[in-house]
């Protein structure tokens, strides 16, 4: 199972690139621009993904050698770490092809899978061994940008679709971003407050403030702001939970 983690780990970037470069249909860039929403971020934001990849990569390779091997806690969250990794590489292409019904399973399956991991990495107080670098972070990165990228991708199903009105999208990106903050929160608090974690959703959420502060949607403005103070609630709530932890729950290298 750890040389499949391995691999699955190698095998996302190498998708994103094959991905990027046309070979499964549109790139997810010209397709997220055929489907303009309330929700969506700024392009600068999805730059996270390389840094996502980067330390899957090396979380694969730190996971697969040494004494780690022998780690239980890394062995009990081997499965649900290759299936994220799996889900992720798969929602590329399949997002490429604008199968968005696909896409949304694929994506809410890669989340459940990468915040199990960030969960019990976060309950079996792995930064306190010193291993937060390579596998608190890794995970809780990867988990806490999808929490934001899932909604992303829900919303544009709904226009790709027409399930819900297009030419006033306000009342159901409102209730998207009222869902999402619950959820953010919600693991936020569960996970003690997973500063990596609360980082890439941060991260992704500023950049739906600066793609709806300049987009002429209708609601626009609203959703900027919207997205602004979950991202401020976010930070609040990380900050409260590290200070109210005792010091011995507090990442050192």
């Amino acid at each position: 199972m750890r040389i499949l983690v391995l691999l699955l780990s190698l095998s996302m970037p190498l998708v994103a690139w094959f991905s990027q470069n046309g070979t499964f249909g549109a790139d997810n860039g010209t397709m997220s621009d055929r489907y303009p929403t309330l929700l969506v971020a700024a392009g600068y934001a999805f730059a996270i993904w390389g840094l996502i990849f980067v330390f899957d990569v090396i979380y694969g390779v730190w996971q697969a050698t040494g004494t780690r091997r022998e780690d239980e806690t890394l062995t009990r969250i081997a499965p649900a770490a290759a299936g994220g990794f799996a889900l992720t590489a798969a929602w590329m292409p399949l997002f490429s092809m604008g199968l968005f019904w696909l896409c949304l399973i694929v994506i809410f399956g890669a989340l459940a899978c990468l915040v199990y991991c960030a969960q019990v990495l976060s309950r079996d107080n792995i930064p306190q061994k010193g291993q937060w670098l390579w596998a608190w972070t890794p995970l809780s990165l990867h988990a806490g940008w999808l929490s934001v990228a899932a909604f992303l991708n829900l919303a544009q199903a709904i226009v790709a679709y027409k399930l819900l009105p297009t030419d006033n999208m306000l009342p159901w990106s409102l209730a998207l971003f009222a869902i999402a903050a619950v959820l953010l929160l919600v693991l936020n608090g569960r996970m003690r407050g997973n500063v990596d974690y609360a980082g890439a959703a941060v991260w992704g959420l500023v950049g739906v403030y600066f793609a709806q502060a300049h987009s002429t949607l209708a609601g626009a403005g609203t959703a900027s702001w919207v997205a602004l103070a979950i991202a401020v609630l976010l930070v609040v709530q990380t900050l409260w939970l590290r200070l109210r932890n005792e010091p011995s729950l507090l990442p050192t290298s």
